[in-house]
């Protein structure tokens, strides 16, 4: 049997579709009509030999092997970038400022500058971990490059939502029943110092399903909050990636916890046209984030407006 050979611009084209939400919006994204965007998609069906899209109310929805697709495209498309960069850019050099949010300090951050240092030995990365509104405040006063944050409308330009992540509670490991309040009845809260984006969602939950909390734990640092959770003092709020071994993520609706909502990860850009020290980065640091969250990121569920001619 003949072996297939994806085409890497078809695979472009259906990424983009599913990133923006739209195959019209990838249509003038890549400077194709959407008849060509369309005729690609059924090509690209034809060589997986599996429907990868399937109707979904009025627009289209990925199929099982839509996802897995979308999967190996973007790896496919990471390495081929990487490739065309390292091969027209080999002496690549000066200077990157790159800033990440705590959550992903040690679990991502040797990654990104290991893959990069690999790749581009000649130029020097700068590196900062720090809260997110220390990020987006030197983001603004141009003192980093890149910045890997939370996106909680910072109105910030040149900013990529790379995808969404779920919030939970977070509960000590070891302990089979998570604390659940004292003799006055109030939930223990482990949170950072105000203003916190997670510590005012946690709350703001409670006081939406009338349970009493108390504030247990106050920490200016992310280390400082997972020793008091890991230590039974209370409930923290954060996402499951990056959650070191003495904490553990709560399943939904444990201990009668009310729902929580996700929270939008960006990757926020100094400049609208990076420069190919910056653009290289940023490629890099994208392919670990997708890695890094493949089973807790939310997957683009529904688009709409591509032509009828695509087979569902």
């Amino acid at each position: 049997m003949r072996p297939v050979t994806f085409d890497l611009d078809i695979l472009r084209s259906f990424v983009a579709g599913v990133d923006l939400g739209s195959f019209g919006r990838a249509a003038d994204r890549l400077g194709r009509s959407t008849s060509a965007i369309s005729a690609q998609m059924k090509k690209l069906e034809e060589q997986a030999g599996v429907p990868l899209l399937c109707k979904a109310g009025r627009g289209l929805a990925l199929t099982d092997a839509g996802q897995t697709m979308l999967a190996y495209g973007r790896r496919l498309l990471e390495l081929n970038d990487q490739a065309a960069r390292a091969v027209q850019g080999a002496e690549l050099s000066g200077r990157v400022r790159l800033g990440m949010q705590e959550d992903f300090g040690e679990m991502l951050l040797p990654r990104v500058l290991g893959q990069f240092a690999r790749a581009h030995p000649y130029v020097r990365i700068e590196a900062r971990v720090a809260r997110n509104g220390e990020l987006l405040e030197r983001m603004a006063l141009g003192q980093l490059d890149l910045a890997l944050a939370w996106d909680f409308d910072a109105r910030l330009p040149h900013a990529e939502r790379l995808l969404d992540l779920p919030m939970r509670w977070i509960g000590p490991s070891q302990l089979a029943d998570p604390p659940r309040g004292d003799g006055d009845g109030e939930l223990p809260l482990v949170a950072f110092e105000a203003p916190c984006l997670f510590r005012t969602c946690a709350t703001d939950a409670l006081d939406r399903a009338g349970v009493n909390w108390r504030a247990a734990f106050t920490s200016p640092s992310l280390a400082g909050l997972w020793a008091a959770v890991s230590a039974g003092l209370g409930l923290a709020v954060r996402t499951p990636l990056g959650l070191p071994a003495g904490v553990r993520a709560l399943a939904a609706g444990e201990q009668g916890l009310p729902p929580l909502s996700s929270i939008p990860l960006s990757l926020y850009r100094a400049q609208a046209q990076p420069d190919p020290v910056a653009a290289a980065l940023a490629d890099i640091v994208r392919q670990c984030v997708r890695d890094s969250s493949a089973a807790w990121a939310t997957p683009s569920a529904l688009f709409t407006t591509l032509p009828a001619t695509v087979p569902a």
